[in-house]
């Protein structure tokens, strides 16, 4: 009866670290999400000002939250707007390869 508790205990700890990694990957997964939604309000607010003539990287960071603002980067090609964010991640090595894209394309105003 003893042999069976001491065991129970082993693969209760020998779960604890099998728990935690599907935690983390969940809350990565999580965090990716919300970012790229973000991403995509973001994108479509500085298509917004660039279809009304205006300059899209303060529309851009105006749409995010403060947090995001220093993780995005904003490329405006001719037509095409690009917002790319990085989400936050509990993993140092993780957060810097991660990136999240939207584009979206703009009818520039005559003129502009």
């Amino acid at each position: 009866m003893d042999g069976e508790r001491g065991q129970a205990s082993i693969e209760v700890l020998a779960g604890i670290p099998a728990l935690l990694l599907a935690g983390l990957i969940a809350l990565q997964l999580l965090a990716a999400g919300y970012s790229l939604t973000l991403a995509d309000g973001a994108a479509g607010a500085g298509a917004m000002a660039l279809a009304a003539g205006r300059p899209a990287v303060p529309a851009v960071r105006e749409a995010l939250p403060g947090w995001a603002r220093d993780r995005v980067a904003v490329d405006v090609h001719g037509g095409r707007l690009t917002v790319r964010l990085r989400p936050p991640s509990p993993i140092g090595a993780l957060a810097r390869r991660l990136e999240l894209r939207s584009s979206v394309w703009v009818r520039r105003p005559a003129g502009g």
